[in-house]
């Protein structure tokens, strides 16, 4: 089998309870997360569960992934291949052995600070080109796919440019973002001062 560990949105109401109270394998797995990540949070795993804020459902995800993992491998299941989208990969590059957690909660937790940070500037412009083709017309942004591209960047780039593509006879669609966070080349700040931090 493949542990497949999604991004942020697969979160729901009271996600992980019934494990936490049934499986003690999954609440020590989640208590590990707990204080690996204590260190980088000013908040209690328990206690923020259902916070719908990226800083906390991040993590919070990543607890939740790692420790279903473990909960699978008490079974007996253990993965041919683990793959991970967007902070999945975090958990799947823990779950691999590429990194321990400690460092996976490092990066889970300083990553989703810093999404925070940016929240509000994104913007998207989804073109039906070869990304190969929109990089070469538009340098200030890169693409997400290879095709049809999705350009992304801070909020200015992409208004500034979703006139081009119509004039020239391309159809492509705009549309604001909470955040820019999977850009090849993405600044975290768009702007702002400060360091990447994750």
């Amino acid at each position: 089998p493949v542990f497949v560990f999604p991004g942020q949105g697969s979160q729901w109401a009271g996600m992980a309870q019934d494990l936490l109270a049934e499986s003690p394998v999954f609440a020590a797995s989640m208590e590990r997360c707990a204080q690996a990540l204590a260190p980088f949070v000013d908040w209690e795993l328990f206690d923020v569960l259902d916070d719908p804020r990226v800083d906390i459902v991040q993590p919070v995800l990543f607890a939740v992934m790692v420790s279903l993992a473990e909960w699978w491998r008490s079974a007996g299941i253990e993965p041919a291949a683990v793959v991970g989208h967007s902070q999945g990969e975090i958990a799947a590059a823990y779950i691999a052995g590429a990194l321990s957690l400690e460092d996976a909660a490092r990066v889970v937790a300083l990553r989703s600070q810093a999404i925070r940070a940016i929240a509000g500037q994104g913007g998207m412009l989804a073109v039906p080109l070869p990304a190969d083709e929109i990089d070469s017309i538009v340098r200030i942004a890169r693409s997400m796919r290879p095709s049809p591209g999705v350009v992304s960047s801070c909020a200015t780039p992409p208004i500034v440019i979703r006139y081009f593509f119509p004039a020239s006879g391309v159809p492509s669609s705009s549309w604001r973002a909470s955040r820019r966070t999977h850009g090849a080349g993405r600044s975290w700040n768009c702007g702002r001062s400060g360091r990447r931090r994750a």
